[in-house]
């Protein structure tokens, strides 16, 4: 029990950090003559003997409750919830045919007019529907389909040789059959009372006159029965539309747009064909002359055109002189 040296115990400071190393030895610390023969010397050191720092893992306790950084193994093993996601499924690379859209981008004219004929004698009813859907003619687009065939009928003549012969008929004559059956086909539409204006029946009829005109004058009297059928038709035509335009306002759109004198030339020109029709407007405007002299005023009092114009006008008189006192 003698030999036995107690250890004095060394208490740390509160705010004192463990696992800094303790101080020296104080040099005020006494040792006694025993100690220096004691077997077992008093340390006041926390360093072993060995001079080494004891690392911060000695100091922590090795207990196997210590944190892993590696994931649980209960929460990597459970299976997190995925949400299904659907793909719109693509056409494959395949041939396909056109959309309706893109195939009618692809016809012409010609070959759209016939699927549409095809249809409406596949389909009775269906042509009623297109007539009333249809945007309707104006004369500048009736008139250029008449241009077509008339370019189609000159295209057809043959080259060189006599070009009012029967060969040359011979040759032209099923485009001039087109070209006539237009012209029949489009000079009702524009007539009463299937067109209600009078300016629009008289502005085809004054063109479609002038295509007459142009009409190939045959060498065989047979040949030229197409041309004075229709003198004989445009005639009629210029008769019934006169007569619709003279009811309104008196004739006033046949007055002032200069359809007497028009008329009056393309009787010259037809050779007195359209008699009928000049006879029609000298009745309903009665100032109108005969197709020999149409234009010849005897004087003011006697050109009955001028004075009816200067009273429709109200300019009647403007010119005369005015008489001042008694009458």
């Amino acid at each position: 029990m003698s030999g036995i040296v107690a250890t004095p115990v060394h208490f740390p400071h509160q705010h004192q950090d463990p696992r800094l190393s303790p101080s020296h030895p104080s040099r005020f610390s006494h040792q006694g003559p025993s100690s220096q023969t004691n077997a077992h010397p008093v340390s006041y050191n926390i360093i072993s003997s060995t001079g080494r720092k004891r690392k911060a893992e000695d100091e922590e306790p090795q207990t196997d409750d210590r944190m892993s950084t590696s994931p649980s193994p209960s929460l990597h093993q459970r299976p997190l919830p995925t949400q299904r996601i659907t793909k719109r499924p693509r056409p494959g690379t395949i041939g396909r045919p056109l959309p309706l859209p893109r195939l009618l981008e692809t016809l012409d004219t010609d070959s759209l007019r016939g699927i549409l004929q095809t249809l409406c004698q596949r389909h009775s009813g269906l042509g009623s529907e297109i007539e009333q859907t249809a945007p309707r003619p104006s004369v500048p687009s009736a008139l250029a389909v008449l241009k077509q065939y008339e370019s189609a009928l000159q295209a057809a003549f043959p080259f060189g040789g006599n070009p009012t012969s029967d060969y040359a008929y011979n040759r032209v004559r099923p485009a001039l059959t087109n070209l006539i059956e237009a012209l029949t086909d489009f000079t009702p539409h524009f007539l009463p009372p299937n067109e209600p204006q009078a300016s629009q029946s008289l502005s085809f009829l004054d063109c479609a006159t002038d295509l007459i005109h142009r009409l190939p004058d045959w060498n065989t009297f047979q040949n030229r029965l197409h041309k004075q059928n229709a003198y004989e038709e445009i005639s009629k035509a210029w008769t019934l539309v006169i007569q619709e335009a003279a009811k309104r306002a008196g004739g006033i759109h046949i007055q002032y747009g200069g359809w007497d004198q028009k008329l009056t030339k393309h009787n010259q020109q037809s050779g007195g064909k359209l008699q009928e029709a000049i006879e029609e407007m000298s009745k309903h405007l009665g100032w109108m002359g005969g197709p020999s002299s149409p234009q010849q005023p005897t004087g003011r009092g006697d050109d009955l055109s001028t004075v009816r114009q200067e009273l429709l006008s109200g300019t009647y008189g403007s010119n005369l002189p005015v008489r001042v006192g008694p009458w």
